[in-house]
């Protein structure tokens, strides 16, 4: 599976890779620092999965997330963000987010998550 992590930080973006990495069914992880290289690598690129940050420069997680879905795109994404508000959360699952953990978080939360993100999206296909 071919996953892409995007955050602005970089710190951030090698704790989510390493975590990743830890995960058997995980065979390739990319890195983007913001939306607009996000959105531009899961146009040209095939990704299993996309973790995604809200809160990033030039574009922000969520309007990285409505460009996908508007181009039509399927790639299962995970927002990953200290967003907790409510109608944040709301607000992302209506501009087609799979799945959201919120920051912090440990290994077991993200594994659990994807885990949960993947069996959801088979259930459906089914």
């Amino acid at each position: 599976m071919k996953v892409l992590v995007v955050d602005d930080s970089i710190a951030m973006r090698k704790i989510l890779e390493k975590v990743l990495k830890g995960i058997e069914s995980i065979d390739e992880v990319e890195l983007a620092e913001d939306g607009k290289i996000a959105v531009e690598k899961i146009t040209a690129g095939a990704f299993d999965l996309v973790l995604m940050d809200w809160n990033m420069p030039n574009m922000t997680g969520i309007e990285a997330l409505r460009a996908v879905r508007g181009a039509g795109n399927k790639t299962p994404i995970v927002m990953v963000t200290t967003e907790a508000e409510k109608t944040r959360i709301i607000d992302a699952i209506k501009s087609g987010a799979n799945n959201y953990i919120i920051k912090p978080f440990t290994p077991d939360v993200i594994t659990e998550k994807i885990q949960a993100t993947l069996d959801s999206l088979k259930a459906k296909t089914a």
